[in-house]
């Protein structure tokens, strides 16, 4: 038998949009606390980990909501926290959050760049779309957009 078009996809998607299945996808809300540690260890550099306070912060939530989703993330094998409570990627976890914040900013760039929507409201807008398509149309959405020239800004 042939390989089908689905098959092909799976392929020639990029490597974090395959390290996780669709099966084992997070809910919107975990998807955001997931993409929030990795913006927070990205911008500032951290390699020891972050604290919860800041997930808190930036997603404008109470620290209590912050646990309860990390006790989720922690079971899903996507983070860990050491003794002082610091949080960190697991592999899957830095794999997965990049492909979420990834295929947000590239969301967001085509909204703005080629939609002209104003950028709090394709900002947004794309982080409601990121969790509304399923990982094979977002690999392949990406890959289209990077074709046409879309930058990340």
């Amino acid at each position: 038998m042939g390989s089908t078009n689905s098959d092909r996809a799976k392929a020639n998607a990029p490597r974090a949009a395959r390290s996780f299945d669709e099966g084992k996808r997070l809910s919107m809300a975990n998807e955001d606390y997931l993409e929030s540690i990795y913006r927070i260890m990205v911008e500032s550099g951290a390699t020891d980990g972050i604290r919860s306070v800041d997930v808190a912060e930036q997603l404008e939530v109470s620290k209590a909501s912050v646990n309860k989703a990390l006790a989720t993330l922690k079971d899903a094998g996507y983070v860990e926290q050491n003794r002082y409570g610091r949080v960190q990627l697991t592999e899957a976890g830095r794999e997965y959050a990049s492909h979420v914040w990834r295929c947000h900013r590239m969301l967001r760039a085509f909204l703005e760049q080629e939609l002209g929507v104003d950028p709090e409201t394709a900002d947004n807008e794309a982080c409601l779309m990121e969790h509304a398509l399923s990982i094979d149309t977002q690999s392949r959405w990406l890959h289209h957009l990077e074709k046409e020239g879309i930058t990340l800004d």
